[in-house]
């Protein structure tokens, strides 16, 4: 419980007020089968005055509890939306310190499905919890009790229907556990199953999927709805099991106590056998509502289940070792050390094999290589993406490890393999760059990364519209705008992974061209499949299977290393082809 104390301790005021408000309602709930017993027991001489102040009671009494109902749904409701709100604010930013290998862990549906509906089943059991904790309990102990002084004798029959009662609830809930941990992990491949069709919807059309990807969906659907109905099954068992005990107990009763009633010695009024009827109902009743919240219960702890696990993986890259807490990247000079690294660490197999690698700031870089050759892992531990398995990567001399994650990768800007635009302006996504860009900054590197006049031909200009995922710009327009983000961080380190190989390659020349003349400062390191994206370079590293097997200018390559020969002409033969 110490977990979630924390999303207690602020709205303690809430948690206590909730069930106080309840109480008064319970209270209410006791008294008013008392109140109704006097009005039927009273004398036919009885002072009007008397049935006068007990029906004012009884008024008085429906507004009190009234007034704790109406509380009592405010405070749980207040408690259990705050508690929901920063639970998942803390996953949330859990999930944004998650490196690579940390969301490699999770689909991404159900980091989804845990930020939402885990959190919403434990939002609902908190609510329901603060509403019934003591509302239950302090009505089936009240009702208890004066059922017990109504008529000692007659509740023998509640001292066998209760405990039959518990030991089928104990039954039911015992089977129902288990049930609620798979449906939510079935709820887990729906949601993925629609983030992938809807995400990737072009394709699917273009590849004529869409009975492929139906019949896919609907798989997903029957068997969540299977799963969901194999664990709602035992609540649907519930309320009739419940109903049936409470009509034979109701029954019994009626059966004994009307016996007693017409008793020749000592009978028992009509009165009580009426308010000890409605008692054994409210004991049932709140039975019934302990029985929900246990139900609940049970589906909001395989949710806490799955929540704990988001919230206990550990990011494994963090600031938490970082010895120069202040330093920045001042000048851009990058040092590979005997760098390996494998994805799986079970593997014999390197992704990197004994790296050792200087760039010289302000310079520019080339990086080929075939694919998987391990050209976007070797760029991506420079902004600590992953960190290698041995050896270090260092930035002025200092390994990446030692600076704060912000300091270092505000010194980098990078444009990925995979471009990706957000919802929202073109200008929006152009100031993740720079939040506090002027429009005179962003449209200068927008212009040099060749971006400036295709957007200002759109007619809303740097406002235009960017749908999810940048899906309504061509694949050349969304590598430009991405460039032109990168840039505007004015980083001393810019990396571009293969960011334009959906450019033609005028547009190419004159975005390396910009590049050469205007970021002189910045150390710039290019991959991409093309010689001619990198042949002008001031050096070209070239990868294969995980090691460097040439380095040097282009002219040097071609006359000494055979794997950029090979790819050089192959791609001359191609174009004279």
């Amino acid at each position: 419980m110490k977990r979630w104390i924390k999303y207690v301790a602020p709205y303690k005021r809430y948690f206590i007020f909730g069930p106080l408000c309840m109480i008064i309602e319970v209270i209410g709930e006791v008294m008013m089968p008392m109140f109704l017993a006097m009005v039927l027991g009273q004398s036919a001489d009885a002072s009007p005055m008397y049935s006068v102040g007990i029906m004012a009671m009884m008024i008085l009494t429906a507004l009190a509890m009234m007034a704790g109902g109406i509380g009592g749904a405010y405070f749980g409701a207040k408690a259990s939306v705050n508690f929901a709100a920063d639970l998942r604010n803390d996953i949330y930013k859990n999930v944004q310190g998650f490196s690579f290998s940390n969301i490699d862990k999770f689909s991404t549906g159900s980091l989804v499905t845990r930020l939402t509906n885990d959190v919403t089943q434990m939002q609902n059991f908190i609510n329901m919890l603060l509403r019934m904790c003591l509302r239950s309990p302090g009505m089936m102990i009240g009702a208890l009790i004066m059922a017990i002084s109504l008529r000692p004798s007659l509740a023998v029959v509640l001292s066998v229907s209760i405990p039959l009662l518990l030991i089928s609830i104990i039954a039911i809930v015992s089977k129902s556990f288990p049930k609620f941990s798979k449906m939510q992990e079935k709820v887990d491949g729906l949601n993925n199953t629609v983030q992938e069709n809807v995400t990737n919807v072009r394709v699917v059309k273009s590849f004529v999927r869409e009975d492929f990807e139906t019949k896919k969906f609907g798989k997903a659907n029957v068997d969540l709805k299977n799963t969901g109905m194999s664990a709602m099954k035992y609540l649907i068992l519930l309320s009739p099991v419940m109903n049936l005990f409470m009509n034979l107990t109701v029954m019994s009763v009626i059966w004994f106590g009307g016996n007693m009633v017409l008793a020749e010695n000592s009978p028992m009024p009509i009165e009580d056998l009426s308010a000890f009827v409605t008692y054994c109902t409210q004991i049932l009743t709140s039975l019934m509502m302990i029985t929900m919240m246990i139900m609940m219960f049970s589906r909001a702890m395989a949710s806490a289940k799955r929540i704990r696990e988001v919230l206990d993986e550990k990011p494994d890259i963090s600031d938490d070792k970082a010895s120069f807490k202040n330093a920045v990247v001042k000048e851009g000079n990058i040092e590979f050390r005997d760098v390996s690294f494998r994805y799986y660490k079970t593997s014999e197999e390197k992704v990197l094999d004994d790296i050792n690698l200087k760039i010289k700031a302000g310079s520019t870089v080339g990086i080929i290589g075939s694919t998987g050759s391990g050209k976007s892992t070797l760029v991506s531990m420079i902004c600590r993406l992953y960190d290698p398995d041995e050896g270090q990567v260092l930035i002025d001399g200092i390994n990446v490890k030692d600076y704060t994650l912000k300091n270092l990768r505000d010194g980098v800007g990078m444009v990925l393999q995979k471009n990706v635009l957000f919802s929202g302006t073109i200008e929006e996504n152009l100031r993740w760059g720079d939040e506090n860009a002027t429009p005179e900054e962003y449209s200068k590197f927008a212009e040099y990364a060749q971006a400036d006049k295709f957007i200002r031909n759109f007619p809303l200009g740097y406002q235009s519209p960017i749908e999810q995922g940048g899906v309504n710009v061509s694949g050349g327009q969304k590598q430009r705008i991405c460039i032109a983000r990168a840039l505007l961080k004015k980083p001393k380190i810019l990396i571009f992974d293969d960011s334009t190989s959906a450019v033609d390659t005028a547009t190419e020349a004159m975005i390396r061209k910009a590049f050469k003349e205007e970021l002189t400062g910045s150390t710039k390191i290019i991959i991409a499949q093309r010689i001619s994206s990198v042949k002008e370079s001031d050096e070209i590293i070239v990868l294969n299977e995980g090691k460097i097997v040439g380095q040097g200018s282009h002219d040097y390559l071609i006359e000494n290393c055979e794997e950029y020969k090979e790819i050089y002409y192959s791609q001359v033969e191609k174009k004279e082809a």
